[in-house]
């Protein structure tokens, strides 16, 4: 850490932000040293990502001043940004999924820096450095969530920065990755990097930064050494009331089998894509069972092979079934008929059309729970569903009629969970529910995801934080090149035996349906 005295990398004074129907930002002060990581904490909706996209020029203040090294600043785009030498990483990736790796990067480094085929040399020592695996002929479509968050990162990294702004970075990375970037990090900051780090994982937070900002309804609620405070201290200055936010749920062996799939291998056509072998999973009514794994080991696939998105020839409809029914061979809509909800990985663009309205994006999936009559639409019932899904599960927003793309990520997952949720259904596949949220928001997702078990719904979740993983899932397992480990019981399952799974420590003599 620089001396006391030393200028300020950057300094916000009197930031203000309204949109219409909210004041994002009220009148934040800032003020970041060289070397120091600076973590911004708050809940969904307190104003992290405006002030983000102020700094970085995708947004401008309505008041206030900014100073860069001293000198005060009007970063009017991303562009002048990046001259400056700041550098993000946003939580929704900003990746042209029809160009390759190296030309992504290429595209926000510029034409100085070379051509794509040119960088790809850099891109792989980079990413190799950074402990971040990525081949730059890749095109960006055929990635995983995990894999293109990688891209965005090493895209920074790649360029000569003197602010690093990281929103989520590890949300997807396991362990063992994120561990790599902190080291990454601290080297950076002590090269002179300052790093402004936006993360809901309050004992990462604990362990790298050296001071924090904390945000509330868009003002600033305190400011702290993380070191010096335990998560429920940090917590309760993001929230207010922490007492409910860290949770124990008691651990239940379910009923009867709902999921069988049973002897499920599946060719990927895509050469960088991932193909399953041998998958055996039975998820019962009344059980939650967590899947832990590598981002591009096979959760993509199997993901889509469970929803319908891709589908299996008849004669190979009886590997995956549902109470039974073999279900391989049926789209979505007919497996949505017969009891399934799916939460995507992906918010936007998957789980939610951003362009449209919560009424709207409730009814794309929900439009089976009579909300279509006749051919014509209910309206009234649509708008009725979106706002008890808005009540129900505490989703910040003006109202029904607010589009998609206008919630913070939290908020979103909120309501695309609730969406899900509020079906009934009998079989529930969620895949990173608490993806980028805050506290508030995982516990709020946690605790339905547990009333939904014990109303007996079979429920799936996927997932790359193990700590979630463990909290909530009654039976765990691993998936690793396609292969799928043991299902074990979460109480009698060590950190470091699912470690082992995601690694492909697989013992072949266990059947994956081990109760």
């Amino acid at each position: 850490m620089p001396s006391p005295d030393s200028t300020p990398r950057l300094q916000l004074r009197q930031i203000s932000k309204r949109y219409p129907g909210c004041l994002a930002n009220d009148a934040i002060d800032l003020c970041i040293a060289p070397g120091e990581i600076h973590a911004l904490l708050g809940e969904n909706g307190a104003g992290k990502s405006t002030l983000m996209k102020i700094i970085y020029g995708v947004t401008q203040a309505d008041t206030g001043e900014m100073l860069w090294q001293g000198q005060r600043v009007n970063i009017r785009n991303p562009a002048q940004a990046r001259q400056l030498g700041i550098g993000m990483v946003f939580q929704h990736f900003s990746l042209f999924e029809t160009l390759s790796v190296a030309q992504n990067i290429a595209l926000a480094m510029g034409a100085e820096a070379g051509t794509p085929k040119q960088l790809e040399p850099k891109i792989r020592e980079v990413s190799r450095r950074y402990g971040m695996a990525l081949e730059p002929e890749r095109l960006v479509h055929s990635l995983s969530i995990g894999e293109r968050q990688r891209v965005e990162i090493i895209r920074c990294l790649m360029q000569d920065i003197r602010l690093l702004i990281l929103d989520e970075p590890t949300s997807v990375l396991t362990p063992q990755e994120a561990d790599e970037l902190f080291i990454t990090l601290r080297r950076l900051a002590a090269e002179g990097c300052s790093i402004l780090f936006i993360s809901h994982k309050l004992a990462e937070v604990r362990a790298l930064c050296h001071s924090a900002t904390v945000l509330r309804g868009g003002r600033v609620a305190g400011h702290c050494r993380p070191a010096e405070c335990s998560d429920q201290q940090l917590a309760q200055m993001m929230v207010g009331e922490a007492a409910a936010l860290i949770g124990e749920y008691p651990k239940v062996s379910g009923g009867a089998d709902f999921l069988q799939v049973n002897g499920l291998s599946w060719h990927n056509p895509d050469p960088f894509g991932c193909s399953l072998s041998d998958i055996n999973l039975q998820v019962r009514g009344g059980e939650i069972v967590g899947i832990a794994g590598v981002a591009g080991n096979g959760q993509d696939e199997l993901l889509a092979l469970l929803s319908g998105e891709q589908t299996l020839p008849r004669d190979g409809a009886t590997t995956i079934r549902f109470a039974g029914q073999a279900v391989a061979d049926l789209r979505p809509d007919a497996r949505r008929q017969l009891g399934l909800a799916f939460v995507p990985a992906e918010r936007l663009g998957h789980g939610a059309v951003p362009e449209l309205s919560l009424a709207d994006n409730a009814l794309l999936t929900a439009f089976q729970q009579g909300l279509v009559s006749n051919g014509l639409i209910e309206r009234s019932k649509v708008e009725a569903l979106a706002q008890q899904i808005i009540q129900r599960f505490g989703v910040k927003t003006p109202g029904t009629h607010a589009a998609a793309r206008s919630l913070s990520g939290g908020n979103l997952q909120k309501f695309i969970l609730g969406r899900e949720i509020l079906q009934q259904p009998k079989l529930l596949i969620a895949a990173h529910p608490t993806w980028g949220v805050d506290v508030g928001a995982a516990a709020t997702i946690h605790r339905a995801l547990i009333a939904l078990r014990d109303a007996g719904a079979a429920i799936l979740v996927i997932s790359e934080d193990l700590d979630e993983l463990f909290q909530i899932s009654d039976r765990l397992g691993a998936l690793c090149a396609g292969r799928l480990s043991p299902l074990q019981n979460t109480t009698d399952t060590l950190l470091s035996d699912v470690g082992g799974w995601m690694a492909g420590h697989i013992n072949p003599t266990h059947s994956s349906a081990t109760a």
